[in-house]
């Protein structure tokens, strides 16, 4: 007899999937219509080089879509999870240390960034939606069977 995560196992595949995917899709599409707002959000973290920062900026919005769609699809579901918590992992880093660092400003995960009023800031609720995020993605690593999935 199967217990009841082999039954609904790839049900929460599916779930996960369209999650992660759906989350990936939607920032990433926000960000494309103005992609010098998503340097700037990314210029805000104070981690890299101006150069770097503008060429991250330019570049993750289209990454999170690619990675976000596949999921949706239900393709390369092992790789695009891992690749969806890795991107979740770096975000997590990126904003614990600029809370840690007394910054001031809004993620920039769905469109916005830049500085804010120190009151406005929403660091532990977007770092724990991440971890969440994360989870999603290392739970598609290691089940990456679903239903409705492009992989057989």
């Amino acid at each position: 007899m199967r217990n009841k995560f082999t039954i609904a196992q790839p049900w929460l595949t599916l779930l996960a999937r369209l999650i992660l995917g759906g989350v990936l899709i939607a920032a990433g599409a926000l960000k494309v219509g103005n992609l010098q707002k998503s340097a700037m959000a990314v210029r805000a973290y104070e981690l890299l080089p101006v150069w770097m920062a503008n060429l991250f900026g330019y570049v993750l919005p289209w990454i999170e879509i690619g990675i976000g769609l596949l999921l949706v699809l239900g393709a390369l579901v092992k790789i695009n999870g891992l690749l969806g918590a890795l991107i979740m992992l770096a975000f997590i880093i990126a904003i614990a240390q600029a809370w840690a660092r007394g910054l001031s400003i809004d993620c920039g995960c769905f469109g916005d960034g830049g500085a804010v009023d120190p009151e406005d800031t929403k660091y532990l609720s977007t770092i724990i939606r991440d971890i969440g995020l994360l989870g999603l993605g290392v739970f598609l690593y290691f089940y990456p069977k679903g239903r409705f999935a492009l992989d057989k």
